[in-house]
């Protein structure tokens, strides 16, 4: 099976050994992606709702240059440093798969790479059209 790799470009990629995202045949992995902004700093300090649709943002980009689209993921991990923000994080996942409604789970970890990082998400997708 064809193994193709995305990358963004970042330079700790090649340190840890990953890629932003992983197609095999017709099924992406996208990576934990958390909210960069372009200059490297995290988007959106303090904000829930901002950084979770800073990392859809980036999600969507990594899916569309696997071959793929939001309308194609079945699954998200939302792992977040303070559950009591879910509702900001939910209305982000929301806006983007509403009609979707992909397998979700969203769990509270102790810390991120950041402290000012809030959310990280992962997402599965399968091309099926």
């Amino acid at each position: 099976m064809n193994r193709r790799v995305i990358s963004s470009g970042g330079p700790w990629e090649a340190v840890v050994g990953y890629s932003r995202a992983v197609r095999t045949g017709n099924h992406v992995f996208v990576a934990g992606t958390t909210a960069a902004a372009p200059d490297g700093s995290v988007f959106g300090p303090g904000e829930g709702y901002l950084q979770a649709k800073r990392c859809f943002e980036i999600i969507e980009a990594a899916l569309a240059e696997a071959g793929a689209a939001m309308r194609h993921v079945v699954r998200t991990r939302m792992f977040v440093t303070d559950i009591s923000l879910w509702e900001e994080f939910g209305r982000a996942h929301g806006e983007c798969f509403r009609d979707l409604r992909p397998a979700a789970t969203m769990v509270q970890v102790c810390a991120l790479i950041s402290p000012e990082m809030l959310i990280e998400i992962e997402v599965d997708a399968v091309i099926d059209d």
